[in-house]
């Protein structure tokens, strides 16, 4: 049987993982009476409720006298380093890009990474059946894209296939509208090389991946470069630089076939499997024979571009909802993630009860705080802040290529928003349909909380992509929020009858009977300062009867954050408080007068 070792890569929601299950469906991997779910390879929680993959996952199917692994990679910038990672085990990738929307910033992110790599693609325009579908054009703007990504003349012949992944066909012409994925089958086997590495010689591998198992500990997942594995053979990991990281046994070794890790009695060089038995090993070591000294060449990987502290949640209310706020367990569980995700850095701060976790956006460490949040953590989140570095002439700061579709109407208050975070438009097109694309280059400090501002300026249709573009000059101090806020002056629940008074006041984030605490941010001010306001204030009651029924009370509904949004939300002296129940902001310093101190100071400073 032969080999190919494939990657998918594409844009944030251009159908990957969509099509992942159609090739599983039509290759035999499931039976015929087998219940699947939709996305089936998107098996995290939060994957399936963002509808976004955040792992990159391996898989297998076999297809004739074929067998394919492929391996789906998340899209979204944030996790860029899963998808770094993954290109060095393959050796051809399908580029997915959307009939209609074309070649987005992500789709250049990870082409750039393949190209880069000397990786051959096939395209797919996938979606061809939406009704706004222009394959023609978007087949050019693909060209132009692999032309501006410096693709040699291999690269630039590639074959081209119209699909739709959620109907399950393929065809050669942009016509096509039935089917199967019979000539997308037929493609990666003539198309994507077999992996063609020595199986003489001594077994090495490099760790790409891992994962952890209840019962067999680390599970490290790569592709073997040379020799054969057999079963509890002696192993040794080493390390970027060659030096001896730990000696163990292969105590069990797996291959993929679909969605499942399939224990085998050996592997040899091209086949992707996972290994267990070692304990200290991780992502860019190298796994090979103990008389091994020399390790595989690891890719570097993009260092962090933001950083926010992690500390033990000091609300009066800490210890409701989680079993987790002790320092030692969060610091234990932030290393581990560390571990396994090799984009995100953790330091311990000098007071040691917080940590500060550097990623490469906000979304990237968004997903961290829910999944601890998950699992029972409390913590206090800083706001985000971008991570400076000395360059020829002096500091520089992190720059994104912001790309955004808008409604025509809306575009004139887009572009007066980013310039007024010192971003650069760099190109204005019309886009069809009565939309407008912009493209900026704009430094990240000013895009932190801008993107619930954009969607209401927007009204909720404009669409905003980030990529990280470069390191440049310092451009100054960026405005933030123009608002204060409204802060809660007592402890206990809130009383309709003062909220009442307050809507007057701004917008309220919180409803009658939720629990509040002295130092809380129950709401936005509508004047630029802060204001401390009593919400547990209640109606005074008399001996006096009215003269007709009081009026019920009838409140706006109040604005529920997401993590996301209240991250993005708050200031330098204000935090996200963050249980398994409940998302509060808060002001730093919780007492009145050690904020004005607070303030005194930094104004002095």
């Amino acid at each position: 049987m032969t080999l190919r070792n494939v990657a998918i890569i594409a844009h944030v929601d251009h159908g990957k993982t969509t099509l992942v299950d159609q090739l599983f469906r039509q290759s035999g991997t499931y039976r015929e009476n087998q219940r699947i779910e939709e996305r089936a390879m998107d098996s995290n929680d939060l994957e399936k409720e963002r509808g976004i993959t955040i792992l990159a996952k391996c898989t297998s199917v076999e297809w004739n006298d074929t067998r394919i692994n492929i391996v789906d990679t998340p899209g979204h910038a944030d996790f860029g380093a899963e998808v770094e990672r993954i290109l060095s085990m393959v050796d051809g990738v399908i580029l997915l890009v959307d009939a209609a929307e074309g070649p987005m910033p992500q789709t250049k992110f990870v082409t750039g990474k393949a190209l880069g790599l000397g990786l051959k693609p096939i395209v797919v325009v996938n979606k061809i059946d939406r009704p706004d579908a222009r394959p023609a054009e978007v087949l050019d703007e693909v060209f132009e894209l692999f032309l501006s990504l410096e693709a040699n003349d291999e690269q630039l012949d590639f074959p081209v296939l119209y699909a739709s992944g959620r109907a399950g066909y393929a065809g050669r012409e942009d016509t096509v509208r039935d089917g199967d994925l019979t000539p997308l089958f037929e493609t990666i086997v003539s198309h994507v090389p077999e992996p063609g590495l020595p199986i003489e010689g001594e077994f090495k591998m490099l760790v790409t991946l891992l994962d952890r198992d209840p019962f067999l500990g680390r599970i490290l997942t790569g592709r073997v470069e040379s020799g054969t594995l057999h079963i509890n053979q002696p192993i040794r990991a080493l390390d970027v630089h060659g030096a001896r990281v730990e000696e163990g046994r292969a105590t069990k070794i797996f291959a993929f076939h679909g969605l499942d890790r399939v224990p085998v009695e050996q592997a040899q060089a091209g086949d992707i499997i996972a290994i267990a038995g070692l304990m200290n090993a991780t992502v860019s070591n190298t796994i090979a024979n103990p008389m091994v000294t020399t390790p595989i060449k690891a890719r570097p990987i993009d260092p962090p571009t933001l950083a926010m502290s992690f500390a033990v949640n000091d609300s009066p209310y800490a210890g409701r909802d989680g079993d987790k706020v002790q320092s030692r367990v969060i610091r234990e569980r932030l290393e581990r993630e560390a571990e396994t995700n090799v984009a995100i850095r953790v330091t311990i701060a000098h007071d040691n009860d917080s940590f500060e976790v550097a990623g490469r956006g906000e979304l990237q460490l968004g997903v961290v705080i829910e999944t601890l949040r998950r699992e029972g953590f409390e913590l206090s989140i800083s706001r985000p802040r971008v991570l400076f570095q000395d360059g020829p002439n002096g500091r520089e700061e992190p720059y994104e290529t912001v790309v955004i579709d808008v409604d025509d109407e809306h575009s004139g208050t887009v572009v007066e928003k980013m310039a007024q975070r010192k971003a650069e438009m760099t190109d204005m097109r019309p886009s069809g349909a009565g939309k407008t694309r912009l493209t900026f280059s704009a430094p990240s400090r000013g895009l932190i909380g801008y993107h619930g501002e954009f969607l209401s300026d927007t009204r909720g249709t404009g669409i905003m992509n980030r990529l990280f573009e470069k390191y440049g000059p310092y451009k100054g101090v960026i405005t933030g929020r123009q608002n204060g806020v409204l802060i809660s002056m007592e402890k206990g629940k809130a009383q309709a009858y003062a909220l009442n008074m307050l809507e007057e006041r701004g917008v309220l984030f919180i409803a009658p009977n939720d629990e509040l605490y002295e130092g809380m941010i129950i709401g936005e001010n509508a004047k630029p300062q802060d204001l401390e306001v009593n919400p547990l204030k209640s109606k005074q009651l008399t001996n006096f009867r009215a003269s007709g029924k009081d009026e019920g009370i009838r409140l706006t509904p109040p604005r529920r954050m997401t993590l996301e949004q209240a991250i993005a939300y708050i200031q330098d002296d204000e935090l996200v408080e963050v249980t398994p129940k409940v998302i509060r902001l808060r002001k730093r310093h919780l007492d009145p007068h050690e904020r004005r101190r607070q303030s005194r100071k930094s104004e002095a400073a």
